[in-house]
């Protein structure tokens, strides 16, 4: 086989695969610019807006990340993490002993037969237990709302993190692109400048 015929194979061969990884790289860029819009538009709908430096508790400026968010709108994945975890878990973590929702069913149901039992005999005790009953439903109800609203938050920055992923791949793909279409070019030129009569032989074994 003629070596320029080989070169221009090889050659042809690396702008399809430049031509497809370029696709690649347009579709992860839109599936980016996708997640990171969608999040965008969906934490702003929250008007969550992290509590501002000087009304920080002490164990909130723990956080470095809720220190460097002081007084910002959330509106990006990573603040919906540092939100999540570092200022409403901490704050779940002093409702009820850092009880779960799940955790103070069990206590709160106890509680209801308890008050139900006093009613029926008129026990002294009853104004004790039902103050005890609507302390823990109070805090179940806290708890419940936080958990909900932190789950939320951390699925929106699991959302956010598919968006940087695919804006990574976006580029390595862009990269992959660039080369071969320039080993392409190379080959396209090293095929012209190769005389017509020159051949390629293959390496014959001993």
């Amino acid at each position: 086989m003629q070596r320029r015929t080989l070169d221009i194979l090889f050659s042809v061969g690396g702008l399809v695969l430049a031509a497809l990884l370029l696709v690649i790289g347009i579709v992860f860029t839109n599936n980016a610019n996708f997640a990171n819009d969608y999040v965008t538009n969906q934490l702003s709908q929250q008007n969550i807006t992290f509590k501002n430096a000087d009304t920080l508790t002490d164990e909130e400026k723990q956080s470095e990340c809720v220190v460097e968010n002081a007084g910002q709108k959330l509106t990006k994945g990573k603040q919906a993490e540092c939100y999540a975890n570092d200022f409403i878990g901490l704050h779940l973590k002093s409702t009820a002993n850092g009880a779960t929702y799940a955790e103070l069913g069990g206590p709160q149901a106890e509680l209801r037969t308890k008050v139900a039992d006093a009613e029926k005999a008129n026990d002294p005790n009853l104004g004790n237990l039902q103050k005890q009953l609507e302390e823990i439903t109070a805090q179940r109800d806290t708890v419940f709302k936080g958990e909900t609203l932190r789950g939320l938050l951390l699925t929106s920055y699991g959302f956010s993190e598919f968006g940087t992923k695919a804006g990574q791949a976006a580029v390595v793909a862009f990269i992959g692109a660039g080369v071969l279409a320039l080993l392409a070019i190379a080959g396209f030129v090293h095929a012209f400048v190769t005389p017509r009569s020159k051949t390629f032989a293959a390496p014959q074994s001993d």
